[in-house]
């Protein structure tokens, strides 16, 4: 077993005893005799609910059994009541990974239509992101808005992109910018697991998840946790330097390919303070961009 598949199967034991962890006997309709030494559901119990020989549930999720079937799977996940995108994550982490774990020949690129996409958004701060995070393009309102102190072009150069997870955790200035970035963070962790499951053999990824485990506390500690949330829509409250605070709806497009790239929009509630404020920082960003 090579480290990439090693790793994959940690992330499924993980992944299972945290969600029996939290399911309770009386939860799953069983009565439940005699202390328990940890919460949650006995191995022997999740086994009974989903129709499966506790030995084989065992060797599933001690990495010792790789060819469960996806009748088995969605049997855990009815028997662990889990929601889409948790049901989604487990079935990756249970799939054989799908390459080698190589690092890809060329740097990852958005595509030259996607970028005059959001380049024509002029009065919507759009960002194309790749499944890492890392920002492949944004538009100026974009950059104003979550990167003023990067330089424009950042995202053209692969050595040195910004990276929206990195700077979440590591970039005093884009933690000074989220007014709840406990919420934000958390966000984040659980959005960047659905994408550590789906692409297992994605090294930089990998090494994303290494890199901020280490110098992330709080990263590391939401990890472990193991949370899993697909992120597409929502409310994020900023605190911006030059135009304060204000809050933006934002919604997150999926790119209909393989790729992880998707399409990062925020909007303000028309005739509320924050459409002034986004209307404000657009009107700095031209000034901005006409002096350089």
């Amino acid at each position: 077993m090579n480290g990439t598949d090693a790793s994959a199967v940690g992330a499924l034991g993980d992944f299972l005893r945290g969600r029996r962890a939290r399911l309770s006997p009386e939860d799953a309709g069983i009565v439940s005799y005699g202390a328990r030494r940890v919460p949650g559901l006995r191995r022997e119990e999740l086994a009974q609910l989903a129709g499966i020989s506790p030995t084989y549930y065992t060797r599933l999720e001690q990495g010792q059994s790789t060819n469960a079937s996806e009748t088995v799977i969605d049997a855990i996940a009815r028997a662990l009541d889990l929601d889409d995108a948790e049901r989604t994550h487990l079935h990756d982490l249970a799939k054989p990974a799908r390459h080698s774990g190589r690092r890809p020949a060329r740097p990852d690129a958005a595509r030259p239509s996607t970028v005059r996409l959001i380049n024509a958004m002029a009065d919507v701060p759009a960002v194309v992101l790749g499944r890492r995070t890392e920002v492949l393009a944004w538009n100026p309102l974009a950059h104003a808005l979550l990167a003023g102190h990067y330089d424009p072009a950042s995202p053209e150069r692969p050595a040195d992109r910004p990276n929206l997870t990195r700077m979440l955790f590591l970039d005093p200035h884009t933690r000074d910018l989220y007014a709840r970035w406990d919420e934000e963070a958390a966000r984040d962790v659980a959005s960047l697991r659905l994408f550590a499951g789906r692409y297992r053999d994605d090294r930089e990824l990998a090494d994303l998840v290494g890199e901020l485990t280490l110098k992330s506390d709080t990263f590391a500690a939401l990890w472990a946790k193991h949370p899993v949330y697909k992120c597409q829509s929502g409310r994020k409250h900023f605190r911006h330097p030059e135009v304060g605070e204000f809050e933006l709806e934002f919604e997150v497009l999926h790119l209909p390919d393989d790729s992880g790239h998707r399409i990062l929009t925020y909007t303000a509630l028309p005739g509320t303070p924050s459409e002034l404020s986004l209307r404000l920082l657009g009107s700095a960003s031209i000034t901005s961009a006409a002096t350089t």
